[in-house]
């Protein structure tokens, strides 16, 4: 496997963790797997949004009937070449579409001017949206599993270690021939069902945000056309698989009574889990406090952190807890803080 395909230190680890916990539950049958219900998504150029969707939408139509999957390719944004491909259905169904996709892709790729992409023998690459917290699933201990993956279906895979734009979704990009992209996808399907529950609370990437150049929907609120309406929240349930975080504070005798389930405004409350690189906490806490205090009032959101890493990646949990447009102001001043430390030691002479 090439060096591009080799997963940094915490990947292999959450693999390795991931791996133990599966087993401690009976294993699917290929039946079990096939009938499974999920949603995989695809960043795609606009060259390639059309081909997808055909002429009057007629392909994106036969793609739905010919799999049963529900499909559709997310609305232009000016000024940016990304779109997204979502599919949803049954694993078989899924796995079937996307080798579906990329025969059309291929197909189709001259005619569009995208004759480049296009290599000799006959392969084409779809850039797969996964989770931040399955990525370590579907590269296993050591890189074992995407190298299973690869040597099962012919294809190259190369994932992207950073995340996508205020999302926690990153880029698994594989090249191959159409059945080979199908095997792929099936088999990463299998590792997104096994690991579900780590898939709760993605923030799911949204190419609006590369037209605003990281400024974020926080304009008007919800809205502006980043998390719309609260819509790019998974729910990830009460928060109680971290309950040793600061969250919970509440006196032991009211350890009975359930949380709070909607603001004082009358607004459904929203929790969301983010996991933050362990040597990037001290940047978004800030001294003293400071950073994480002026995030809480700014937003209005409750961000509670948990005292030690979730698992063997050394990350730590973060737990949102607010309004949707509470929670979506939080989770861009998050990233904002992030990225500004990304920017700044990027350019901080390196010591040798």
């Amino acid at each position: 496997m090439s060096s591009d395909n080799k997963a940094d230190a915490s990947d292999e680890l959450a693999g390795g963790m991931n791996q133990l916990d599966v087993g401690e539950s009976q294993p699917k049958t290929d039946q079990e797997y096939a009938e499974s219900q999920l949603t995989l998504r695809a960043v795609v150029t606009s060259k390639e949004a059309g081909v997808i969707i055909g002429k009057a939408g007629k392909n994106v139509a036969d793609l739905r009937e010919e799999t049963g999957v529900r499909a559709g390719v997310s609305k232009v944004v000016p000024g940016v070449h990304d779109r997204v491909l979502t599919v949803t259905g049954s694993l078989e169904a899924i796995s079937k579409a996307y080798g579906t996709v990329a025969k059309s892709l291929l197909e189709g790729a001259p005619a569009m001017g995208m004759g480049g992409i296009v290599t000799a023998n006959g392969t084409h690459p779809v850039r797969l949206l996964i989770s931040h917290n399955q990525m370590g699933t579907v590269i296993g201990r050591q890189g074992l599993k995407i190298k299973q993956i690869q040597d099962g279906s012919g294809v190259r895979m190369v994932a992207q270690k950073e995340m996508l734009p205020q999302s926690t979704e990153r880029i698994v990009e594989v090249t191959g021939t159409p059945e080979g992209i199908q095997k792929a996808s099936w088999e990463i399907g299998k590792c997104l069902i096994d690991d579900e529950q780590r898939g709760y609370g993605t923030i799911l990437y949204n190419p609006v945000m590369r037209a605003q150049g990281g400024a974020g929907p926080l304009g008007n609120g919800v809205g502006g056309g980043g998390f719309t309406g609260g819509r790019g929240f998974n729910r990830t349930g009460s928060g109680a698989d971290f309950a040793d975080s600061s969250y919970n504070r509440r006196p032991q005798g009211d350890m009975n009574r359930p949380p709070p389930t909607h603001t004082e405004d009358g607004e459904e409350l929203q929790t969301q889990n983010i996991s933050i690189p362990a040597d990037m906490v001290g940047c978004i806490i800030g001294r003293a406090g400071s950073k994480i205090s002026e995030i809480r009032r700014a937003s209005n959101a409750r961000i509670s952190i948990a005292k030690a890493p979730h698992d063997e990646t050394g990350e730590r949990m973060f737990t949102i807890t607010g309004s949707a447009a509470s929670n979506e102001k939080a989770l861009y001043l998050l990233y904002e803080n992030l990225e500004a430390e990304k920017m700044r030691r990027s350019q901080t002479p390196q010591e040798a």
